[in-house]
């Protein structure tokens, strides 16, 4: 009788725990809804490995960025952006399949999925970091709305060595403000999302220019910068 008790005192601590984690994070997410993050898990981890490299960070409203620049993540990323409510259940579907069956966990996230993994989680392709990043995905899907999620998003981004967001990124490689970004400067920028730190929008390799044509096409496909009046237009 007492181990019995003593399990379900630890079960019972167990749980207090977790929801007392998950409504801290609810909290975090409801106040970033307003309040710009100050830092993220993704500039931290990196201060730790590269404490010598100087971190650039400019932060400026979605709507003192050139609509090119959601636009050309939304084409490279995540076409479906503002349709979904943070999750691509059929590319989980086939990740989760392919790790059952023997791969490393991958899929492509949405920028909602993104956003979450850049503030609070670690980059890796284990399956618990993937369903952290989902549940948090949902709770800021819930509790921001898309045009936040997307500011965010090209704020905390990094677009290279100790480079994060897109008006850092502006100043370093085109010497412009976000503002004034061109459809071709915002696709190059894009295109180096996938692996900032192997893929160079200064010094594009032959890669990175068939990604910026792609994408380039991409966004004439979806519209144009009709498609974003949503996002950046004044709230």
């Amino acid at each position: 009788m007492a181990r019995q008790s003593g399990w379900k005192r630890a079960a019972r601590w167990l749980l207090y725990t977790v929801c007392g984690l998950m409504l801290f994070m609810l909290v975090v997410i409801g106040v970033l809804r307003f309040v710009n993050p100050p830092t993220t898990a993704f500039m931290i981890a990196d201060h730790i490995a590269h404490p010598e490299r100087r971190q650039v960070q400019n932060w400026v409203p979605i709507q003192k960025m050139s609509p090119w620049m959601p636009l050309a993540v939304m084409a490279s990323e995540d076409q479906r952006f503002l349709q979904h409510w943070g999750l691509d259940l059929n590319a989980i579907a086939t990740a989760v399949e392919d790790y059952q069956q023997g791969d490393s966990l991958r899929g492509a996230s949405t920028i909602s999925q993104q956003t979450a993994k850049n503030l609070f989680l670690w980059n890796g392709r284990q399956l618990i970091r993937k369903g952290l990043e989902a549940g948090l995905t949902l709770a800021m899907e819930a509790l921001w709305n898309k045009q936040r999620i997307m500011e965010v998003y090209l704020n905390v981004a990094e677009f290279g060595d100790g480079v994060y967001g897109v008006e850092a990124a502006s100043l370093r490689f085109y010497g412009i403000h976000a503002s004034q970004l061109s459809a071709s400067q915002a696709a190059r920028l894009a295109a180096v999302l996938p692996n900032p730190k192997a893929l160079s929008a200064a010094r594009p390799s032959a890669y990175v220019w068939q990604r910026v044509d792609w994408i380039m096409r991409q966004m004439r496909q979806l519209g144009g910068p009709a498609l974003v009046k949503p996002l950046v237009a004044a709230d």
